[in-house]
């Protein structure tokens, strides 16, 4: 195996890029392009509606590559896309809400708020102590995102940055959940559940939320249909990438969607003060920085404690 040759093929082996951890960056890529395109939806309706439609979309888009499978389906998976979708539903529902009043930019970075989040929950409830790097790492990034949401008066944050903010929990939580579930369960199946769910949950909160379907409009059944279909991309891309990526080590991957959502803004004419983009620089440093072996090897007993993603893919 990879991690029985010589001592120093852990820290090369957990330094190597696989197809999982390629195939985490480009839907970090296509969750970065995402920001503009709600906020610019969120113009002509309401939240709920948008998300609502977005998943509907998504989970008609992965039904047919689940229905092979579906008479399979087990009350382990219901629970696990039960659970993962609403984690989706909550995080979705309050970045679109903000995405209302503030720019996507702005937006994405906040969002990535929930990067120092994940290490804490996957300790607290998958019992997973992180490596020393992955703890330098996150401080990395959530310095970065004190520079890039830091509130520009005074210690006041205003509705649509506050929203975004509390997301961030809801979407850890949804990694934890996917992290928890991931190689027990059947990728398609639970996929179609969590789409379906978040849909379910979107479509019956807008009667209660005072919310009301929108006139029609082609930029909002453009852009949720688009966004469905990446979205259900990047639902099977996470759930696969995660059997043998740890959740640390793909929030870190994650913590790159600021930087394409920012770099996009930019082409759409929003524009970010320096302090900004080096809080961008920073997080871009914290990905590296987690991946850097400062641990010398240690005995066999502690060796669960530090994952070796392609070790795992080969087991």
């Amino acid at each position: 195996m990879l991690h029985n040759d010589a001592s120093d093929k852990p820290a090369q082996s957990r330094l190597m890029i696989g197809r999982p951890e390629l195939a985490l960056m480009g839907a970090t890529i296509l969750w970065g392009a995402s920001f503009l395109i709600v906020h610019n939806a969120v113009k002509e309706t309401g939240p709920l509606f948008f998300v609502g439609l977005r998943f509907s979309t998504a989970a008609l888009i992965a039904l047919p590559l689940a229905l092979p499978v579906l008479r399979g389906l087990t009350a382990r998976e219901v629970v696990a896309g039960l659970m993962i979708g609403i984690g989706i539903f909550a995080g979705y529902s309050l970045q679109t809400w903000g995405l209302q009043t503030i720019s996507s930019s702005t937006s994405a970075f906040i969002t990535a708020a929930y990067v120092p989040l994940v290490p804490i929950l996957q300790w607290i409830i998958l019992r997973r102590r992180p490596r020393l790097a992955s703890w330098i790492g996150v401080a990395l990034a959530f310095a970065g995102l004190l520079l890039i949401a830091a509130p520009r008066d005074g210690l006041a944050m205003g509705q649509g940055e506050a929203l975004t903010l509390i997301s961030t929990l809801a979407i850890a939580l949804e990694i934890i959940f996917i992290s928890l579930w991931a190689g027990k369960v059947n990728v398609a199946r639970v996929t179609l559940v969590q789409l379906a769910v978040t849909a379910l949950l979107a479509f019956v909160c807008m009667g209660p939320a005072g919310e009301s379907v929108p006139p029609f409009s082609w930029t909002v059944v453009i852009s949720a249909c688009g966004l469905g279909a990446m979205t259900a991309v990047i639902q099977f891309v996470m759930n696969w990438a995660q059997r043998t990526v740890s959740p640390t080590r793909a929030t870190l991957i994650y913590a790159g969607e600021p930087v394409w959502a920012g770099i996009i803004g930019r082409m759409a004419g929003e524009r970010m003060p320096a302090t900004a983009l080096l809080g961008g620089l920073l997080v871009v440093a914290a990905v590296i920085v987690s991946e850097i072996n400062f641990e010398r090897r240690r005995k066999p007993a502690d060796a669960e404690d530090i994952r070796d993603p392609q070790a795992s893919a080969v087991s």
